[in-house]
């Protein structure tokens, strides 16, 4: 994990305002102004630090090597980056990939129009996107997991871990409710009694809250919103599940993991959710949250992996799928990665390359090290063995 902070110390900020630039994400993407948010403080405050940030961006900010020499071009999640930052450097093959982290709504938009050899998502395609990749390459577009991956609750407030170390507690404790609560900008302390109920033992501050969101098309939203989505009724009905919503106003947005992670860090009372490695590497703690059995989890690897080996047998063969219902003492909002690759129509070196680079990230020890080494969970097992069958069907209907 060192060798990823040190060489991503600035690409963690860098990332989150460069994406937009490369990734021809949809215009519509959400931003806390586009969201209805009059100019609050808050508001301000986030352009701050986005101006701030966009000091250090190049003009090719990837993971990997140059275009000009890889040997698959790939974009997408930044869920996904730091693990596909140590795959693309060490996988055993020697593939040379140049993976633009530019969110998963971008990433599935650049493949669907045939821009990259694969895309990357948390969310699967739509029934209405499988049908246009049917219609634009004549074969079918593949699902590969790759990884799963849980989407904590970050922070930064120094009173509350103040306040929960002088309880001997380790964590705060959310349920779905109170999460809705907050990034709904309903709950504007952590001394609401949605959260305060949960946490009877500490003397919460009266810290007030600013939510932080994706202000781009993301897989982490997508994972987020889903969990929320299923477990409340009411953000059902206001806000939905997607990889982009319309989010409330006294919310700020930040590009990518990387920009939501940025936001938290720099506004005190800053509370967003991205992927667990983020949280890790930044230092930024994390809440715990109640499974469906009613057990306060903190997010570890082990508890990560409970979600996914709980459906295993129940995926279905297109590996589309959510991970909802989590009990047993797993982690309750988690996620798959997905590749998106074709069935058809690569030239045959970049396919046997695309095949041989998935194959060693998830079929081999170093592969599922790797991923464990930065918190995500790997493929194993019978189910390793169906995603290397579905690998092997790229390029296959040609």
């Amino acid at each position: 994990m060192r060798r990823w902070s040190i060489m991503l110390t600035g690409l963690l900020l860098a990332l989150a305002f460069a994406g937009a630039a490369c990734s021809g994400a949809p215009a519509g993407d959400v931003t806390a102004d586009d969201a209805g948010n009059e100019d609050t403080d808050n508001d301000e405050s986030a352009e701050e630090v986005q101006d701030d940030d966009a000091e250090l961006i190049s003009a090719d900010d990837e993971v990997g090597v140059a275009a000009d020499t890889a040997d698959l071009l790939g974009a997408g999640a930044t869920f996904i980056t730091p693990l596909m930052l140590e795959w693309t450097r060490d996988n055993e093959p020697g593939i040379a990939v140049n993976y633009q982290s530019i969110g998963s709504g971008g990433g599935v938009e650049q493949f669907l129009s045939e821009q990259v050899d694969f895309g990357s998502s948390e969310r699967y395609l739509t029934e209405e996107e499988i049908a246009d990749a049917q219609e634009i390459r004549g074969c079918d577009p593949l699902h590969i997991p790759d990884a799963f991956g849980s989407v904590p609750v970050a922070y930064n407030d120094p009173d509350l871990d103040a306040a929960l170390e002088e309880a001997g507690q380790s964590s705060l404790v959310l349920d779905a409710d109170a999460i809705a609560g907050i990034f709904a900008a309903q709950i504007q302390t952590w001394t609401d009694p949605a959260v305060a109920d949960l946490n009877p033992d500490v003397d919460l501050p009266d810290t007030p809250l600013i939510p932080v969101h994706r202000s781009d098309g993301s897989g982490t939203t997508y994972i987020f919103t889903t969990y929320l989505d299923h477990e409340v009724e009411w953000w059902s009905e206001q806000y939905g599940a997607g990889d982009e919503i319309d989010w409330a106003a006294g919310t700020i947005g930040g590009n990518g993991n990387e920009g939501v992670t940025a936001n938290v860090q720099q506004q005190p009372g800053g509370v967003g959710y991205v992927s667990y490695a983020y949280a890790i590497e930044n230092d930024i703690p994390t809440t715990a949250v109640v499974d469906a059995d009613g057990n306060a989890v903190e997010p570890t690897l082990e508890t990560i992996e409970t979600g996914p080996n709980s459906i295993i047998d129940d995926i279905p063969t297109d590996f589309r799928y959510d991970i909802l219902d989590v009990g047993s003492g797993g982690f309750p909002i988690v996620g798959t990665h997905w590749v998106l690759a074709w069935e058809c129509g690569y030239d045959e070196d970049v396919a046997e390359s695309l095949r041989q680079f998935l194959t060693w990230a998830v079929g081999s020890d170093d592969g599922d090290a790797l991923a464990r080494d930065l918190l995500y969970a790997p493929v194993t097992g019978e189910f390793e063995d169906r995603v290397l069958a579905e690998i092997d069907r790229i390029n296959s209907a040609e």
